[in-house]
């Protein structure tokens, strides 16, 4: 089989895509993408695990979305034995969304709960990711109008490099869904952090100079499928084989011929996770 494309973030395991699971991962075969199958929170990190297990061209991330934080408790001992399984490649999602504290009518109070309850549970992702070895799969938006979260977690990745018998090299992960600016995204870069695009790539510029800027070996792609559907779908329920959309987009932005970024894509995956992917010509 010839895999042209991954799909770092996706969610079968969630939404519209669950009820027609099967059908989604068949579909994901037959066009040649791979995909790593994201947990947000127990429930759906012990099924994203199930799915890797199931089929050879998925692999899990296994954690609890920060949003989901106010909901589920932490408990480290079960999310560490999943992360044991041999097809689980990472550590998350987790992360910080000041987004939805920064829109919402909560007080100040509920809002600096919910902002140290994020900060505690993602403080044990990255611990959990140093143990394992394992990169991180980091979900951060934040506030409106704002780098507030990009900052407050760069500066927290950067203070790894002054902790004595702490290896930096270690730490590692993706930005998923990356959505700041090219400051950042470099802060990002020099730690070793690999950025992913989506396909809100299709349909707005604001992104194109960090994807102009980025070394073509910290870039990946994603879906995070169901949600955010790339141009000609928007509006649909997003779908991981649409992730050749956001290929074909950055080699747009970028000016560069799609194979050659469609190989570099896969490469940066197969490095960054410990894939064994098997790319033919």
């Amino acid at each position: 089989m010839r895999y042209r494309y991954i799909d770092v973030h996706c969610h079968p395991n969630l939404g519209e895509l669950k009820k027609d699971q099967g059908d989604v991962i068949a579909k994901m075969r037959e066009d040649g993408v791979l995909g790593i199958v994201v947990g947000v929170d127990l429930e759906s990190s012990r099924e994203a695990v199930a799915l890797a297990q199931k089929h050879d061209h998925l692999w899990a991330t296994v954690g609890v979305h920060p949003n989901y934080t106010q909901k589920e408790s932490f408990d480290i001992s079960n999310v560490s034995d999943l992360v044991k399984h041999p097809k689980v490649v990472g550590v998350g999602e987790c992360g910080l969304d000041y987004f939805r504290q920064s829109t919402t009518q909560a007080g100040e109070e509920a809002k600096a709960g919910w902002k140290e309850k994020q900060w505690e549970v993602f403080k044990q992702h990255v611990a959990l990711a140093l143990e394992h070895d394992k990169p991180l799969m980091v979900h951060c938006r934040p506030s409106k109008g704002s780098m507030d979260a990009y900052e407050e977690v760069a500066n927290y990745l950067e203070s790894f490099g002054q902790h004595p018998g702490v290896d930096q090299k270690t730490l590692r992960g993706n930005m998923h869904f990356f959505v700041g600016n090219v400051e950042m995204a470099k802060r990002f870069w020099r730690l070793g952090f690999t950025t992913s695009f989506t396909g809100v790539l299709t349909f707005t510029h604001d992104y194109d100079e960090v994807v102009r800027e980025a070394p073509l070996d910290m870039i990946l792609t994603e879906t995070d499928a169901p949600y955010a559907a790339p141009v000609p779908h928007r509006g649909r329920t997003n779908r991981p084989e649409y992730v050749k959309y956001v290929v074909e987009a950055i080699a747009r932005i970028r000016n560069q011929p799609l194979e050659e970024v469609q190989k570099a894509v896969l490469a940066n995956a197969e490095r960054l996770f410990s894939l064994n992917i098997k790319i033919t010509s």
